[in-house]
């Protein structure tokens, strides 16, 4: 979010071509994991979604209160229930439906579980190289000011820190001590 007075200002800045370059590789992204996706995982999303909307639940238990009313109107008026209390039928559908939105919402997290873990395991990868090269970086920098004679060469302790490479292995053990601790 843009503080106030600065709308006009983010709207008019052009992005650079990297940040557009980016943002085309994660649309690219996203179109390969929609791609990705079968016929029939398609139709269980679709089924996912509409189940989830705020109207179907309204419309849901709208027809559950017509139904039990009409059903004891009828019963009032002298004709026969088609669904006796406690509503054998009424229920035998609301578990039907139950089930298949169950199942369809259960699908589609799975679906977004494997993208989510394929994305983490990109971004862990992507983050590793982006330390190494870090890494490397300080390393260059620190040979140069050490190698130019009008340079003042001094020991930083910092940056001495951080020429070492990580070892993602130790920083996991770290953080699973940590948590024992806990």
């Amino acid at each position: 979010m843009t503080p106030r007075g600065n709308e006009h200002i983010a709207e008019s800045t052009p992005l650079t071509s990297a940040v557009n370059a980016n943002i085309q590789k994660v649309e690219q992204f996203v179109q390969r994991e929609e791609d990705r996706r079968t016929a029939s995982q398609r139709a269980i999303e679709r089924i996912s979604l509409f189940f989830g909307n705020p109207r179907f639940l309204m419309g849901f238990v709208a027809s559950c209160i017509v139904w039990v009313v009409l059903d004891l109107s009828f019963h009032a008026l002298g004709h026969p229930y088609f669904d006796a209390p406690p509503f054998s039928i009424l229920q035998g559908v609301i578990t039907f439906i139950g089930v298949l939105i169950t199942m369809a919402v259960l699908t589609r997290q799975n679906r977004l579980a494997r993208v989510e873990e394929e994305r983490a395991h990109m971004e862990l990868q992507i983050n590793l190289l982006a330390e190494q090269k870090t890494t490397k970086i300080i390393t260059l920098l620190e040979e140069l000011r050490r190698d130019m004679p009008n340079v003042q060469d001094r020991h930083d302790e910092h940056a001495a820190t951080l020429q070492a490479a990580t070892n993602p292995e130790a920083v996991l053990r770290a953080m699973e001590n940590r948590k024992r601790k806990e």
